[in-house]
């Protein structure tokens, strides 16, 4: 007998997309699939009251799919196996479907769906073993193929990435991210490069643009990245394997092994997923002084485990855990006055990255839509930063630099919220976050370097927020909602400064309100319009002198954007998403360096920032995608340290005014089950400043670079061949790799010279 809290389902006999997508809008189920062929099998119309399950098991039956728990409220849809052996052998995971509007926005925390969701977006997909990808990725080829993103070049595991032109500066130091990475609900850092996670089998990326400090709180001022890790699969057994050799023209050779395997412990309530990977940067870049090639050697190691307990009734309980270790032969830069690929160093410049990442999720998921999260999160991060300061004003001999920087982050978040289509949706939250960051130098001879002054900074943040989304009309929704933060750091230098007039201690109280309005304009077409702010917390740093320390201020940040946002209503067409945006940037924090090589952080003054966006994806026939993507960015810096440059560089560092990217692929199905593909892309990037002010504004930028791939899969087997700079580019992604001599202003960070990888994935 139906139980009266169930909900009422109701529908007709119609083909079984859109027979999905209603059973997804009218049970508050997440419903997704790759699998081809949906619309062009009916499903039977499913009427009464029932649990939302129960519903899908009817839908599905006859039809030749069948439904697979994600987790309590999320299933994946697959075709049936065809043979009794089936349950051995893990589907090919196909890349994700192109985002449309039943893909939800799980970084918004409503669940909203992408259509509906009122402010710039991107989903990024094809990370799973046997997708669209060609070679291992990190957040930082996701930078360089999405021009929405930016980040430096200084080196796997110590850049810095920023979205939408909303860029501090190219160095990493005390002050907070501009853009906060997240690892499904936890970030995975405070301040400090962003760690290069390496995102085999990663489900998607999603990149909802800033600022986002009403649910996501400070340091979200340019935006967040999610990281969604592809589920446990609690009902049956997989496996993959994936690995490939990279030649690069005139450099070492790479190679890269990862594995995923996926365990039911106990079926349908208990499954381990676990991710290992190895992965070699070949170097290509050779150091005439000591007579070495291919000096910029760089090794990756990690893994990921995933425990997921479904105790039925709506409950669900995720245990995680990442690490993951970088280290670098020496730095990846070039000196103009040597050769394009070389340099001069008396002494080899290691670093290292180590991150180590535990988390816990626990759900509960009502039928009506109501849904509790709780998520608790502990991320470490060491860096170390090994610099020849040989030729550094004031050295004598051989000299070092080195910085290491130690941070420990701990969050713990709770929220209740409930999305149900045409009804006010709605979430409030708690958030609690407690960040130690710590920064030690040294600096001298290399076998008894000196410590010189560094600072560590403590900050203890609670947070209460809301937002809800009313439908004022069918097509129009509006969206409002506020933080309310009390923060406080504390900030202690490592030794006694020759100034005593910093404050070790800070208090921040903020509001941070969001206002947004979402109206569908046709059946796949909405136009957005947002209002948000957000802000970075201050603290104490290195000044500019020998000894010193100083405060820097906390900086805020308005922005208000309008765009439109079109999806195809079938398998071809034209998707297309576009949005202007304009932000005022007030009391910048920055990380800097002197003339001597030293860093210091200050508030450098204000800027204002408009930007045109695009993205779009045009199918003209089943299987031919054409795309391209591009990011105008107008800036303008205001503050004595810019107005010591010329008026065309005052700009913010790492934000071309252009960039771009197009690309063109096909996939096609061949006899015996086989499906091949291929593709080509280009992206430019236009010139950009490392810095601001006269000392920093050195020119990088404005390059392009031409991409291939070919792939083939038969069964469960995937083999690709890619090719990168086909041309054979040359040019400076990066105008620093060593700060003791940034005032030479010689150094350069090259293309990778052309470079072909043979890749090949297995399924078991």
């Amino acid at each position: 007998m139906a139980r009266a809290d169930e909900p009422r389902i109701a529908i007709p006999a119609e083909p079984l997309d859109r027979a999905l997508t209603d059973l997804a809008r009218q049970s508050g189920l997440d419903i997704v699939s790759t699998e081809a062929g949906l619309g062009r099998v009916r499903a039977a119309g499913v009427t009464g009251r029932m649990a939302p399950r129960e519903a899908l098991r009817r839908l599905l039956k006859g039809t030749g799919f069948r439904g697979v728990a994600i987790d309590a409220h999320s299933y994946r849809i697959e075709r049936m196996p065809r043979t009794p052996f089936a349950r051995r052998i893990v589907a090919r995971p196909a890349p994700p479907p192109t985002p449309g509007g039943d893909i939800i926005v799980t970084a918004s925390k409503q669940r909203s769906t992408l259509l509906r969701f009122p402010g710039s977006a991107i989903m990024i997909g094809g990370f799973a073993p046997g997708g669209l990808t060609t070679r291992p990725l990190t957040i930082d080829d996701v930078a360089r193929g999405t021009p929405v993103l930016q980040n430096t070049e200084l080196g796997t595991g110590r850049n810095k990435i920023f979205i939408r032109g909303i860029a501090d500066s190219s160095f990493n130091g005390a002050t907070q991210s501009t853009a906060s990475l997240y690892f499904d609900e936890v970030p995975l850092g405070f301040s400090g490069p962003e760690p290069s996670l390496n995102l085999y089998d990663m489900k998607r990326v999603e990149v909802l643009e800033g600022p986002q400090g009403t649910l996501y709180g400070s340091g979200a001022i340019g935006g967040i990245i999610r990281l969604t890790p592809n589920p446990v699969d609690l009902s049956r057994v997989g496996a993959s394997v994936s690995s490939g050799v990279t030649a690069t023209q005139g450099g070492a050779a790479g190679f890269d092994v990862a594995g995923m395997a996926n365990l039911p412990v106990l079926r349908d309530r208990v499954g381990l997923r676990l991710i290992g990977y190895r992965d070699r940067d070949g170097g290509f870049i050779g150091d005439r002084l000591r007579r070495l090639s291919n000096v910029n050697r760089t090794d990756t190691l990690g893994g990921r485990a995933t425990l997921a307990i479904d105790p039925g009734d709506g409950w669900s309980v995720e245990l995680g855990a990442v690490q993951q270790h970088i280290t670098a032969a020496d730095a990846q830069y070039a000196e103009r006055i040597v050769a394009a690929l070389d340099r001069r160093a008396r002494l080899a410049q290691p670093y290292s990255s180590d991150l180590t990442l535990l988390r816990g999720v626990v759900r509960k998921h009502w039928d009506s839509g109501l849904e509790l999260i709780s998520a608790s999160g502990y991320v470490d991060l060491q860096t170390a930063d090994v610099f020849d300061a040989t030729r550094a004003i004031g050295s004598t001999g051989p000299t070092v630099y080195t910085n290491a920087q130690s941070a420990s982050l701990f969050v713990q978040e709770t929220r209740l919220s409930r999305a149900v289509p045409g009804k006010v949706s709605w979430l409030l939250g708690v958030a609690f976050l407690h960040n130690r960051d710590i920064q030690a130098r040294t600096f001298g001879p290399p076998n008894q370097p000196l410590d010189i002054i560094g600072v560590t900074n403590m900050t203890d943040s609670l947070s209460a927020f809301g937002e809800a989304t009313l439908p004022a009309t069918d097509r129009l929704s509006v969206t409002v909602g506020a933080r309310v933060t009390a923060a406080r750091t504390d900030g202690e230098p490592s030794s006694r400064p020759r100034n005593d007039s910093f404050i070790r201690g800070r208090a921040t109280r903020r509001v941070d309100p969001t206002l947004a309005l979402s109206w569908l304009i046709a059946k796949r077409t909405a136009l957005f319009a947002r209002f948000q702010s957000g802000y970075r917390t201050g603290g104490l740093a290195v000044a500019a002198g020998i000894g010193r320390v100083a405060d820097f201020r906390s900086d805020s940040i308005l922005v208000g954007e309008v765009g439109l946002r079109k999806q195809r209503s079938g398998e071809t067409g034209l998707e297309l998403s576009a949005a202007l945006s304009y932000a005022r940037w007030r009391d910048i924090q920055a990380d800097l360096y002197n003339r001597r090589g030293q860093p210091y952080t200050a508030n450098i003054g204000n800027a204002e920032i408009a930007g045109i966006e695009a993205t779009g994806d045009w199918v003209p026939l089943r299987g031919l995608h054409a795309n391209f993507a591009f990011l105008y960015s107008y800036n303008v810096v205001d503050g004595p340290i810019a107005q010591s440059s010329v008026r065309e560089n005052r700009r913010l560092p790492e934000t071309p005014a252009f960039s771009g990217n197009a690309g063109l692929t096909y996939r096609w199905a061949h006899r015996g089950g086989s499906e091949f593909s291929i593709g080509l892309s280009g992206r430019y990037v236009g010139r950009s400043v490392l810095g601001t002010g006269d000392f920093l504004d050195v020119s990088q930028g404005k390059y392009a670079v031409l991409d291939a791939q070919l792939g083939w899969h038969w069964r469960n087997i995937d083999v690709s061949l890619s090719g990168d700079n086909l041309a054979n580019a040359s040019a400076n992604r990066f105008a620093l790799g060593n700060p003791t001599i940034l005032a030479t202003r010689q150094q350069t960070t090259p293309l990778r010279p052309r470079n072909v990888r043979l890749g090949f994935t297995v399924g078991l």
